[in-house]
């Protein structure tokens, strides 16, 4: 069987889209797997012993017809994106069976659940979802001290960001038992910066700041070989639940029974359960940004103390 999926555009959605994509793999035996989608999603998956290809798609309409012609016929095609541009190149793509996900299909439940019922729907089956699965190409830590991930950034908004002073805040008393490893995408260098500083400020040097210099690859490594983890919703936050990791997760204005770590057995929501909470906005509408700014550092250190 030739399958081609479609991966979402976010970097946490594609890793939440997992358990469905094991589901689908295990329904079709010898399946071969193409994926196609956004760079960053294609890097996260691409190791999956039954992906054989995969393909990056780009925003520009008039590359959809090009790219679905190389790539070929298909026994089934599953997109799990709802968008007009993937509506249209679904019906570029040469295929027996075409399934597409329908986001208000699925309303109140866990993103991974989502998924995973598109999934049932499309093959008429009862799958429950298990454990987010990446394939890492895993190096060996060479870490002496345990390590803690600090990931300050979040592609959605800055709504969704916490502050670099509680951050640093945080980093600071934790930095006699842990190494400090500050993360961060291209666009979130200047927080990244910002935490650096007053670490500096505060005399802690045990530290590294990788934000915007790590490949996803490379980003899936660290993250695997961290012994804790503090972010706010995020796509690597979702990652580490992927490895199991130790992880305080900070949420302000998103749902976090929507899209929180799932089955990580070792993490903790901190958040502020505010009437204006969640609002779904990437600025505060209210231009207060209580759900963010009443959370201090010692709410965090609390949580992390129940971790242990």
């Amino acid at each position: 069987m030739k399958i081609l999926i479609e991966l979402p555009s976010w970097l946490g959605d594609a890793v939440m889209a997992t358990p469905a994509i094991e589901n689908l793999v295990n329904y079709y035996d010898q399946s071969e797997i193409t994926i196609v989608g956004p760079l960053i999603s294609i890097e996260a998956l691409k190791n999956h012993p039954k992906i054989v290809k995969s393909e990056v798609l780009n925003k520009k309409y008039k590359s959809l017809y090009k790219i679905s012609k190389n790539l070929g016929k298909f026994d089934a095609f599953f997109s799990f994106r709802s968008s007009f541009r993937s509506r249209i190149f679904k019906l570029f793509i040469t295929s027996d069976h075409k399934y597409q996900f329908e986001k208000n299909k699925y309303p109140n439940c866990h993103q991974v659940e989502k998924y995973n019922s598109f999934i049932n729907d499309c093959l008429n089956t009862d799958f429950k979802a298990g454990k987010l699965s990446i394939n890492p190409n895993l190096k060996s830590s060479t870490n002496s001290a345990p390590v803690i991930g600090i990931n300050p950034g979040a592609s959605y908004g800055e709504a969704k960001r916490w502050y670099p002073e509680e951050f640093a805040k945080v980093a600071a008393e934790l930095s006699n038992k842990y190494d400090i490893l500050i993360f961060g995408g291209p666009n979130e260098k200047k927080i990244a910066e910002d935490i650096e500083k007053l670490l500096i400020e505060k005399g802690v040097s045990n530290y590294q700041n990788i934000a915007g210099k790590t490949s996803i690859s490379e980003l899936v490594n660290q993250i695997s070989s961290l012994d804790l983890f503090l972010t706010g919703d995020s796509g690597p936050m979702h990652l580490a639940a992927s490895f199991q990791v130790p992880t305080v997760a900070i949420f302000g204005p998103t749902r976090d029974k929507e899209t929180s770590q799932w089955m990580n057995q070792k993490s903790i929501i901190v958040k502020k359960n505010l009437d204006c909470q969640p609002c779904m906005k990437r600025t505060c509408p209210l231009k207060h940004h209580n759900c963010m700014k009443l959370i201090k550092a010692k709410d965090v250190l609390n949580a992390i103390e129940s971790l242990n």
